[in-house]
């Protein structure tokens, strides 16, 4: 559904400014190659901060202490 959206955005981008709608569609490479850094920060930031909340809740499993759903 985002794909759709995304697709007749800009076909009306290409229809009110077709230069500026050809450009988007030549950088959008681009700037995913410039954000595939951070998105593996945020994943290893994450895993990260999963480590860290399984280490401090070892001890209440160790215990027997079962989250409620």
């Amino acid at each position: 559904m985002k794909t759709l959206i995304l697709f007749f955005t800009w076909c009306i981008l290409f229809v009110l400014c077709w230069p500026l709608a050809l450009l988007a569609l030549l950088l959008a490479p681009f700037v995913w190659l410039l954000s595939l850094p951070f998105a593996l920060l945020g994943i290893g930031f994450g895993a990260i901060f999963a480590l860290i909340a399984a280490i401090l809740f070892l001890p209440a499993r160790l215990l027997g202490h079962r989250p409620s759903a």
